[in-house]
């Protein structure tokens, strides 16, 4: 990316390089436990922006104790079927100029009608990862972690 790094190619239409990564995350995730001692069941993923939109996609299909998505968007609806839902923490700037507010929005509407638990935040901010997001999504991760 010219101004950054980035998981895949914004500029196409098709995302080069999203299935790769979707793989390589989940391959990664996947390996976590053997490397650290710490099992998926309590592991958290959190992203922001395009790292949100990663961790809804492999995310959702793994049995992992939470996920963040901040500032991010879902590449398109969860084509899967699974009994269980990690709850999901989303927080999103309602001035956002990169990633619209919308976005956050369907987000939650399309989790919560697959039966996700969904804490839902917006802040009145930009694409940006302030204090106060930080300090929700503590408690959302702690609170997840004493269920």
């Amino acid at each position: 990316m010219p101004n950054g790094r980035a998981w895949y190619a914004l500029e196409t239409p098709e995302y080069l390089g999203l299935p790769e990564s979707r793989q390589l995350l989940k391959d990664w995730l996947l390996s976590l436990e053997d490397s650290t001692g710490v099992p998926l069941e309590q592991t958290f993923l959190a992203g922001f922006s395009q790292g949100g939109a990663m961790a809804l996609d492999v995310g959702l299909s793994l049995p992992l104790k939470g996920l963040c998505c901040l500032s991010g968007y879902l590449h398109s609806p969860p084509d899967f079927n699974t009994d269980t839902l990690p709850p999901v923490f989303i927080a999103h700037g309602t001035e956002d100029d990169r990633v619209p507010v919308g976005a956050a929005q369907k987000i939650q509407e399309i989790l919560l009608a697959m039966g996700a638990t969904v804490d839902y935040h917006e802040f009145d901010m930009g694409h940006e990862i302030p204090m106060p997001v930080l300090a929700a999504m503590n408690q959302f991760i702690l609170s997840a972690k004493l269920e």
